[in-house]
This record gives C-alpha cells, sequence and structure tokens, in this order.
C-alpha cells in the first residue's frame, strides 16, 4: 500500500479592502514611501474596518471560500486549526468561533500560536491527523488582525503590518503527492526583541499598562532581521539538502512576507531566482500568519500538479520552519 500524504487539496484567501498606502502612513508618523519600500518592499497593506469586526470573521470569509472552491459540506470538516498571534478573545479559541460561523457542527478546533511561523506550525500539525489516516479533512487557517496590536505612532512596527486571512483544506494522497517533510524550530531567548509586553498573565491588563503603551507589538528590528535572514535560509537550504533537491528540482519558494530584503537572502541560499519566488508583500505587507496561504492564494493558478515546493517562516519566539510538500493538483482549471 502506497504511504498515506496530507495534501493540500484547495487554497483561500480575503483581504479587507481598505488600503493603508505608504502616502498615508507619512502623515501619520515620521517616515516616507521611498524608505518604507527600500528597507522593506511594501507600498500598501490591507485593515480590517468596522465595529466588532476580528479575526474570526476574516478566517470564516476564507474558510467559507474554501468549503465552496473544493465543493466540501462544512459538516465534513473533521478539524479546524487557526494560526493567530490576534485572537478575537483569549477564550474562547478564535478556531472554535470560525468552526461556528462556517457551520462546521461536526469538526473540533483549536487555535495554534507561533507569531509568522503560524501557519506552517498548524500545517505540519494537521497533516499528522491525515498522515496518520485518524482524520480525512482537515482545515488549516492562517488569520491575524494586526492592526489592533499596532501602535500607529511607532513608525518601527506601523508600517510592515497588515491584516488577512487564507486557508487550505488537507486530504489524504496515496499518488506521492502532499507533504514531504518538515523541519520546525524555536527559540525563547528570543521574545525580548520581538513581543507584546503586556496583556498576558505576566502583565494583566491594567490602566497603568494602557497608559504605557505596553498592549502593542515591540520589536527590535536590527537582532530579529539578522535572526530572521539566516535562521530562515538555513533551514530552507537544509529541508532541500535533506531531500535531495537542487535549485533546479525546487518549482516554488514561498517565503513570510516580513521584509523582501530577508525573502531575497532566503532565495540566494537556496540558489533559486526571482521568477521562483512567490512575492506579494507589496500589496499586502506582514499578515504575520496569513502570509503563506495568501502567496498560495495570489498564485494557485500559475502551480501545477508535482511542483516542488517549499515553505518557510520565521516569527516571533523566535519561531522558524520550512516544508517541503509536491503541489496536488492543477490549479490552472
Amino acid at each position: 500500500m502506497n504511504k498515506i500524504r496530507a495534501a493540500i487539496t484547495g487554497v483561500s484567501g480575503y483581504v479587507p479592502d481598505y488600503i493603508l498606502t505608504n502616502k498615508e502612513l507619512e502623515k501619520m508618523v515620521d517616515t516616507n514611501d521611498e524608505w518604507i519600500t527600500s528597507r522593506t518592499g511594501i507600498h500598501e497593506r490591507r485593515i480590517l474596518k468596522g465595529e466588532g469586526k476580528a479575526s474570526s470573521d476574516m478566517g470564516a470569509e476564507a474558510v467559507n471560500m474554501l468549503l465552496n472552491k473544493t465543493n466540501t459540506d462544512a459538516k465534513d470538516v473533521d478539524l479546524i486549526i487557526c494560526a493567530t498571534t490576534t485572537p478575537d478573545m483569549f477564550v474562547a479559541s478564535t478556531a472554535c468561533i470560525i468552526a461556528d460561523k462556517v457551520n462546521a457542527k461536526n469538526a473540533f478546533a483549536y487555535d495554534l500560536m507561533a507569531a509568522c511561523s503560524g501557519f506552517i506550525y498548524a500545517l505540519a500539525t494537521g497533516a499528522k491527523f491525515i498522515e496518520t489516516n485518524t482524520y480525512q479533512k482537515v482545515i488549516i487557517v492562517g488569520v491575524d488582525m494586526m492592526s489592533s496590536i499596532i501602535d500607529y505612532e511607532d513608525r518601527a512596527t506601523c508600517i510592515i503590518f497588515g491584516d488577512g486571512a487564507g486557508a487550505v483544506l488537507l486530504e489524504k494522497n496515496t499518488e506521492e503527492l502532499g507533504l514531504y517533510d518538515s523541519i520546525l524550530k524555536s527559540d525563547g531567548s528570543g521574545r525580548e526583541f520581538l513581543h507584546m509586553k503586556a496583556g498576558g498573565s505576566l502583565n494583566p491588563a491594567t490602566l497603568e499598562t494602557v497608559k504605557n503603551r505596553e498592549h502593542y507589538v515591540f520589536q527590535d528590528g536590527q537582532p530579529v532581521f539578522k535572526s530572521a535572514v539566516k535562521n530562515m535560509a538555513d533551514v530552507s537550504e537544509e529541508i532541500m539538502r535533506r531531500n535531495n533537491l537542487s535549485s533546479n528540482d525546487v518549482a516554488w519558494l514561498v517565503p513570510h512576507q516580513a521584509n523582501k530584503r530577508i525573502i531575497d537572502a532566503t532565495a540566494r541560499r537556496m540558489g533559486v531566482g526571482d521568477e521562483k519566488v512567490m512575492l506579494n508583500i507589496e500589496k499586502y505587507g506582514n499578515t504575520t500568519a496569513a502570509t503563506i496561504p495568501l502567496c498560495l492564494w495570489d498564485y494557485e493558478k500559475r502551480l501545477n500538479k508535482g511542483d516542488n515546493i517549499i515553505l518557510a517562516a520565521f516569527g516571533g519566539g523566535f519561531t522558524w520552519g520550512s516544508i517541503y510538500l509536491k503541489w496536488a493538483y492543477d490549479s490552472k482549471k
């Protein structure tokens, strides 16, 4: 009997309508379009507007689209894993809320938090339920409403992040297609360089923490940049070596969209040209857990059955990792 692999059989995405441009940011903080573009590659990002809107709304939009395009009944979904850094609330989980909103009544659901690496952590985790033949249909959602935890007076972070969601359906494959390998890493000593100081059990919300603006993301750019360049490139190169893949064998690199310079460094280490690198940072910015599925969604029509694809990410924690998969369907249809 052929080995059971977990294959992506559909992908979808959702981004809000409101576009926050670099020109608009020039009016909010001391920055300019040329500076942002040259250092990050970002021209604009999407922001979720509207009272009562949250991460689960974007996640539900992406999942509903996924169910429709794959002709999947919500009641047949076994599991929903939601990778997010910006849950609607700490209790209940955003995955549970999404499951309710899409009427996935038979699914169990939970959140996974690994910042910008969240989607590949969740994809690797969800794949195990398929590979062991425990479940038949698993949905992985990557969603973040970063605008809810960004200080729009801090030019170090507000230029980078945006809001969005992406989702994939995992199903069983016995034709040598799907996930082949994953390398997942973390280093908690990196937390001092990228974190949100208050709001957790260490520093619960008080008038003081709000006044001190401690409920926003803090990032010390240089150490984060250096670690991202090294670690994302390391695991991408390692997964190629481990699976005997040359740069010619790789059809696509799907990198986390944090910074164009980090993406370029990873591609160089892998030996792949720009034409093989998925890139949409210029229009969405860094949507944290949503970047990789949004790339797959944007590029879906260019993917072919059997394509060798490398996913790579780095995020707060620090967390980082890579996944090697073979694309399971012809997407031009």
